[in-house]
């Protein structure tokens, strides 16, 4: 009887042994993994920071660039007159309003409006 629970005891020794190595190389591996992972991200967001700061500093280049060519463009446009655009060739035309025709209320200049009872 003992020399059967003797190896009994060997053989769950053994897969005790065996489990044991086997939980302690997944968590070997898994912490590599995430170690790998948090690199990986820890890299990525670095350098999406040092993109986003140079894209900050383009925009601030844009913005700076707008603003010139604005006052470019007030400067230039206080020295439009009628005598410029005249020697470049624009001249002013005359304006055409459209008007209605009255709808039969005033027949004469003099005549009173007539407002039926329902207009108002």
């Amino acid at each position: 009887m003992s020399l059967k629970f003797n190896s009994y005891i060997k053989s769950v020794s053994v897969i005790n042994n065996n489990i044991e190595k086997l939980a302690l190389n997944f968590i070997l591996w898994s912490f590599l993994a995430l170690s790998i992972l948090y690199v990986l991200f820890l890299g990525n967001m670095v350098s999406n920071i040092v993109e986003r700061r140079s894209l900050e500093k383009e925009a601030l280049a844009l913005t700076s660039e707008v603003g010139e060519f604005e006052l470019t463009y007030l400067s230039m446009s206080n020295n439009i007159d009628y005598s410029l655009s005249k020697s470049l060739g624009f001249k002013e035309t005359k304006a055409i309003f459209a008007k209605r025709k009255s709808i039969g209320l005033r027949t004469e200049p003099s005549s009173p409006i007539k407002i039926s009872k329902n207009d108002l």
